[in-house]
């Protein structure tokens, strides 16, 4: 197997090695969008997560890696064999990197279920696809605007699920499918419809480096990479393995992060004030707000949390212009907080779920 690039060793692209960390942090996110021009590091990335990422526990001859400690998440094989008495194996197993060809069908990525065996043998044969690959792994999509659309729409169910279920003539299964999803593309071949873009938790459009010293940097580290690519992995390993194991402390702590209903009208003030349309946005922004306070070792969100989370959550989603997007700094996110602190929108505790709708409704009535 190839060595490759580590992840640490990127140049620049801070946003989007963010992003990618926190969706490694929670899967459950639902995934990030990298938009930009070629030659910006966007698989590079996504390979070298993949990459430093710590090993998961799975169900040793599981086809679908299923988490032994989250029964409820057990692929039908799995629940069968509990169900006769049987014990499951456990191992340990590399985080799984699984690249989508452009030209796949909707049955080489769900599976397929041999409905002649069913019919003629009373038997249940379920062929896994590439989501039963990705399982517990980072499923990553090249291209992604040139995909068609409704096997998008499929992966991003299954993402937002964490489960994929296939069903033909009264016959079913269901396999855990939690992964890490990245697609990438470059705007100038074509973009995604926004029903589609907005299915993206999170988004981020990056840039070359301008910066002469940052170049040149890339160009002597891809040069030494190329030279000796294992002496170059032994010499950021150290690095590799302490990000690798902030995220493993992370994914601990994740379901330990708090929050307060102060944080929850920050996010909806925000989300209105912005005029996003739908919930989706607030939703995805607490979740990875809550994932960089875990990765950064806190319990409890903070303002600083939901203005990085909003930076990668809402560009994608606030209207600018009929097919334009805009982008938006963490620093003025944050500003816009506590502007509408100071302006009393998020002062005192509100009494519950009915005043929280309450605010969020009469924020999207303000012009």
């Amino acid at each position: 197997m190839p060595a490759i690039y580590p992840f640490t060793a990127i140049v620049g692209q801070e946003r989007m090695k963010r992003a990618l960390i926190l969706n490694a942090v929670d899967a459950r996110i639902g995934g990030v969008l990298i938009r930009g021009e070629r030659g910006t590091a966007k698989s590079t990335a996504a390979r070298a997560l993949a990459a430093l990422l710590p090993k998961v526990a799975v169900v040793k001859d599981c086809r679908f890696g299923c988490d032994p400690d989250r029964p409820t998440t057990w692929c039908t094989e799995c629940r069968e064999r509990v169900e006769r008495g049987e014990s499951l194996p456990v191992e340990l197993r590399a985080t799984a990197f699984v690249n989508l060809p452009v030209s796949a069908t909707e049955d080489r990525v769900v599976g397929t279920l041999d409905i002649e065996r069913a019919i003629q043998k009373g038997e249940r044969h379920f062929e896994p696809g590439v989501l039963a690959a990705a399982n517990r792994g980072l499923l990553y999509i090249d291209e992604v605007n040139l995909l068609d659309d409704h096997v998008v729409d499929v992966l991003l169910d299954s993402a937002a699920m964490g489960m994929n279920i296939v069903e033909r003539e009264g016959i079913s299964f269901a396999h855990p499918a939690r992964f890490i999803l990245v697609g990438t593309m470059n705007p100038e071949e074509g973009d995604l419809r926004p029903q589609l873009l907005d299915r993206f938790a999170l988004s981020v459009e990056i840039h070359g480096i301008r910066n002469p010293r940052e170049r040149v940097l890339i160009m002597e580290r891809n040069l030494e990479f190329e030279t000796d690519p294992e002496a170059f992995r032994q010499k950021w390993m150290p690095k590799e393995r302490e990000l690798s194991e902030q995220i493993e402390r992370a994914r601990l702590l994740v379901d330990q992060v708090t929050y307060t209903q102060r944080d929850l009208l920050a996010i909806a003030a925000l989300s209105a004030s912005l005029n996003v349309d739908g919930h989706r946005s607030d939703l995805v922004i607490l979740k990875t707000a809550r994932a960089h306070a875990a990765f950064e070792g806190r319990k409890h969100i903070t303002d600083r949390d939901i203005a990085l989370a909003a930076e990668l959550a809402l560009p994608h989603r606030i209207r600018h212009g009929p097919f334009h997007q805009t982008d938006i700094s963490m620093e003025e996110l944050q500003e816009r907080i506590e502007q509408l602190q100071g302006e009393g929108e998020l002062s005192g505790e509100p009494q519950g779920e009915a005043e929280v709708q309450e605010f969020a409704e009469d924020q999207k009535k303000k012009p």
